[in-house]
């Protein structure tokens, strides 16, 4: 993988990251430290779910 590929995939996950912790955060009640450590680790997995899935839906 080159190095622009690379950068590419890492924005792609950093954004659905933004977009996805974001929802978390319109549909909590209450912001603590606990519910934002749950919320930035949940986004993070989802990002890369919705990264892979769509690397792989582009590659057939």
């Amino acid at each position: 993988m080159n190095p622009r590929t690379t950068l590419l995939t890492a924005a792609e996950a950093l954004a659905w990251w933004a977009a996805l912790a974001a929802l978390w955060l319109v549909f909590i009640s209450t912001v603590d430290t606990l519910e934002l450590v749950v919320g930035a680790a949940s986004a993070a997995v989802g990002a890369v779910a919705a990264t892979a899935a769509r690397r792989v839906v582009a590659a057939r």
